[in-house]
């Protein structure tokens, strides 16, 4: 039973009468930063359609090394600072925008107080944590929009963590620590060495991996805020083979996940 997701209609007379859409990204580096560099287009096409538009706050403690410069939007006169500084700074010279950059990472002390908390982080333990802090009874985060890849693939998951703004119903988004929990797991974390050199760096993820999942992540958002409804909520994807698959929205196959993990455990 495929459904569509519609945005209740009182968050959309908030950001279209009262309060900007408050974003928090978390991680600046590949994906983080094409995603963070593709908002201005849709915070303009939000208030082309009479919405306030988007409040973004970047979230990354990294610092720019030089391997960052090959496959990430920085130079080599920026080596040595923050990410997620750098970048809200030149997005808000270049858009005339007053969105934050914050040099720290997030911790279990952290009260991520967004209507949607974008995840772009490479490591299974800062997704749990992404999802622990959003999945707290006291959160009033309204969306989860996850975004993870390999060398060659990726996928993109959007979910209504289930805390006090989303009430538990069979409509409810499931976030991706519901459909696939495995993704959680650090024990199955493969330990992770920086690259030292650019072959390496573009090894790991190769060209276009990044800006292809925060493009497709970001039309499935345009979709979500211009049009307030979508008919799916997240998708697959492999350079390799060309193909993308969408995720439906479809509560007896998230049933059905469920059931086949609970076998699985």
């Amino acid at each position: 039973m495929l459904l569509e997701h519609v945005v209740d209609s009182e968050l959309l007379k908030r950001w279209k009468t009262r309060d900007p859409l408050d974003v928090l990204v978390v991680g600046c580096g590949g994906t983080g930063s094409a995603f963070a560099c593709g908002l201005p287009y849709l915070h303009q096409a939000m208030q082309a359609k009479g919405l306030v538009g988007l409040n973004v706050k970047l979230m990354d403690g990294d610092l720019i090394s030089e391997t960052n410069c090959v496959r990430q939007p920085f130079s080599r006169g920026e080596i040595g600072l923050l990410k997620s500084v750098v970048l809200a700074s030149r997005l808000n010279m270049f858009w005339g925008l007053h969105w934050e950059g914050v040099g720290g990472y997030l911790t279990e002390k952290s009260k991520p107080d967004a209507d949607l908390v974008v995840g772009c982080v490479d490591s299974r333990s800062g997704r749990r944590l992404i999802h622990e802090l959003v999945a707290r009874k006291s959160s009033c985060v309204d969306y989860w929009l996850d975004i993870g890849n390999s060398a060659t693939s990726g996928q993109i998951v959007l979910g209504q963590p289930w805390n006090a703004r989303n009430k538990q119903s069979a409509e409810r988004l499931r976030t991706v620590a519901e459909l696939y929990p495995e993704i959680l797991d650090s024990s199955e974390e493969d330990e992770e060495t920086p690259s030292c050199s650019a072959i390496d760096a573009l090894t790991k993820q190769q060209p276009f991996v990044n800006q292809t999942l925060a493009m497709q992540a970001l039309a499935m958002l345009s979709r979500l805020f211009w049009d307030g409804r979508v008919g799916y909520h997240g998708l697959f994807t492999n350079l390799v083979t060309g193909r993308t698959t969408p995720l439906p929205i479809d509560p007896r196959q998230w049933q059905r996940l469920k059931r086949w993990e609970r076998k699985a455990a």
